[in-house]
């Protein structure tokens, strides 16, 4: 790829339309990244943020595809744990943050402040961006959890990782959290409170920087990669900034300071996101996130990030996404995007309808769907009628082949001129989402597409 080529994508990937990818879900699987790529093409967005769940497990011709059609690919990894292990090195566990309790969620949660985890996740980042051909990098997740976290006990970290640090840093031992009768207890010592919350503000951004910019970072290597640093956005009261900083270590105005993004993102915290009734235009609610940053970065493109489906009770559809989007531009963001793709609530509510035919040769038809197209009744020769001047003629099909939103048609008996393509009975693919429950949708009867001559 060329610099200029790459310039391009660069300035692509920080505006516009986006959506996330993981690749890992059996909506992907089985099917060519080609029609991965035009599914979400056709969808209309300008770049995707590829959600790497293991930095030793990437699809590389899946980027290359999204390049041919040119589409910008971010590489969006987690910063404060991973949900696969696979290829870890033995020390791994060694890496974990301890927590005032244990989640066993499937979720394993590491320490910024490990030092063998840190030296192992900025060598598998750099990795990822000289290994493949990523136009942006992004740190999702980088925090502290939890919202609320010492009273609901997933608060961390409060292991031997942060004690030493702290101690090394202040000189004390870190703040007491659950002996409510210790002198150093949080709520009764709170000087040494403040530096606490201080300290997991540096570690973050520490963390981050580190991996961005320190030697042998992904900067250092690749000089031409966007970079976008993420953090959480909350619409809960007056003083939403303060107990993020507090309860997470999110420091949005310091954070960028320290890093230098090109972008920054705002993630819907999941007390917003996992809300049912939460309203298309909520963003607006993120006034106080915005305006703290562009009071000192007035020139940095900001973005959002939204949650459309991961929860059956909170699923988002296309009308909500459609009106978030233009709540998101009106407000002079550069950019959103939002988590993911395939579960967004259109998947489930919309029928499979063709959009785009492609006459390769007197034989071959290529029909693109909307969605991912059910093998079984695609392949069913009787839901296909071809029409030549007003009437229904006989075809025999040589094969049928179905390729993820793709229906490849191939027979010797079709007209040379244009003919219509009656298609009956297809459906879509509930064996593939997230929510498999949900009934399958069925194209509308009688659907008829035009087939150019050649």
């Amino acid at each position: 790829m060329s610099n200029l080529f790459k310039g391009v994508f660069k300035k692509q990937a920080l505006f516009g339309p986006s959506i996330q990818i993981d690749p890992s879900f059996p909506y992907y699987q089985q099917r060519s990244p080609e029609s991965i790529v035009e599914e979400i093409e056709l969808s209309g967005y300008k770049s995707v943020h590829y959600f790497v769940v293991n930095e030793h497990v990437v699809n590389e011709r899946l980027i290359e595809s999204f390049h041919h059609r040119g589409i910008p690919v971010w590489a969006m990894v987690i910063g404060n744990g991973t949900f696969s292990t696979e290829r870890f090195p033995e020390e791994w566990p060694s890496w974990q943050m301890k927590l005032l309790k244990e989640t066993n969620d499937g979720f394993w949660r590491f320490s910024p402040l490990s030092e063998g985890y840190v030296q192992w996740k900025r060598a598998a980042m750099a990795r990822l961006v000289t290994e493949y051909p990523f136009d942006g990098i992004e740190i999702a997740e980088p925090y502290f959890p939890e919202w609320g976290g010492i009273k609901r006990g997933v608060y961390g970290d409060v292991g031997p990782h942060a004690q030493a640090a702290f101690r090394e840093r202040y000189g004390i031992e870190m703040p007491e959290f659950v002996n409510a009768k210790a002198p150093n207890y949080y709520l009764r010592d709170r000087d040494t409170y403040r530096k606490w919350i201080d300290f997991r503000v540096e570690a973050v951004n520490g963390f981050i920087d580190e991996m961005i910019n320190g030697k042998g970072g992904v900067r250092e290597l690749r000089p031409d990669i966007a970079v976008s640093t993420w953090s959480l956005a909350i619409n809960a009261g007056p003083d939403s900034l303060e107990r993020l900083r507090e309860d997470q270590g999110l420091d949005a105005p310091s954070m960028i300071a320290k890093v230098r993004p090109d972008i920054h993102y705002l993630q819907t915290h999941w007390p917003d996101w996992t809300r049912g009734d939460l309203p298309a235009d909520y963003v607006r609610s993120y006034h106080p996130f915005v305006d703290q940053i562009r009071s000192r970065f007035p020139g940095l493109p900001l973005a959002v990030q939204a949650d459309i489906g991961s929860a059956r009770h909170m699923i988002k559809g296309a009308s909500w996404l459609q009106e978030f989007s233009r709540t998101a531009f009106a407000l002079g963001l550069a950019a959103w995007t939002a988590y993911e793709y395939h579960t967004g609530g259109y998947m489930y509510e919309e029928k499979p309808i063709p959009i785009h035919s492609e006459r390769k040769g007197r034989s071959l038809v290529v029909l693109s769907f909307n969605k991912r197209i059910d093998e079984h009744s695609a392949m069913n020769s009787a839901n296909y009628t071809v029409w030549s001047n007003g009437r229904a003629i006989p075809v025999a099909w040589e094969s049928i082949i179905v390729d993820g939103n793709r229906i490849i048609l191939r027979s010797g008996q079709l007209p040379p001129h244009s003919f219509v393509l009656e298609l009956n009975h297809i459906q879509d693919t509930p064996d593939r989402w997230l929510f498999r429950e949900i009934a399958a949708n069925t194209i509308p009867a009688g659907t008829k597409m035009t087939i150019l001559g050649v």
